[in-house]
C-alpha cells in the first residue's frame, strides 16, 4: 500500500472520530441557524463599510469608522455568543487539537525519528515561561 492510499484511510478514519462528528454537526448546526447568519451577513457589510471607508485615505471619516468598529464589535459579541457558534467553536478547537498532533507526529516521522515511539511535545497553553510561571498550569 502506498503512502496516498494509507492518507486517504487516515482521512476515512478521521471521518469516523467523535470530534470530527461532533464537529461536523456543529458546523450544520451553524449552517442551518437563521440568526447566526443574519448576524454573520450584517458583519461582512460593517467591514465592507469599514474598508470602503478606509480606502478614502486622508479623506476617511474617523468618526464613521469608529461607529462601524463598534458595531462589528457588538456583533462579533453576540455572534460569539450564539450557542451553535459556542459548541462549534469547541470542536473546531478539538479538530484542531487533533490535526496538529497528527501534523506534528508525521512531521517527526519524516525527520527520522521511530514511529511507534516519537511523541510531538506538548504545546504551552498559558502563553508563559513555566520556569517563571506562577500559573500553576503545571506545564
Amino acid at each position: 500500500m502506498d503512502v496516498i492510499q494509507l492518507t486517504r484511510k487516515l482521512g476515512a478514519v478521521i471521518q469516523e472520530d467523535d470530534r470530527y462528528l461532533s464537529f461536523s454537526k456543529a458546523r450544520k448546526a451553524n449552517d442551518e441557524d437563521k440568526q447566526l447568519n443574519e448576524l454573520l451577513g450584517k458583519i461582512k457589510l460593517i467591514q465592507l463599510s469599514y474598508q470602503r471607508e478606509a480606502a478614502k485615505g486622508d479623506d476617511a471619516d474617523e468618526g464613521k469608522m469608529e461607529a462601524y468598529n463598534n458595531e462589528f464589535n457588538e456583533i462579533y459579541n453576540e455572534v460569539m455568543l450564539n450557542p451553535n457558534m459556542v459548541k462549534y467553536e469547541a470542536a473546531r478547537t478539538e479538530i484542531d487539537d487533533m490535526m496538529n498532533y497528527i501534523v506534528q507526529l508525521l512531521s517527526l516521522c519524516v525527520n527520522g525519528e521511530d514511529p511507534e515511539t516519537c511523541e510531538p511535545e506538548k504545546e504551552h497553553s498559558c502563553g508563559c515561561e513555566c520556569n517563571a510561571c506562577s500559573s500553576g498550569c503545571g506545564e
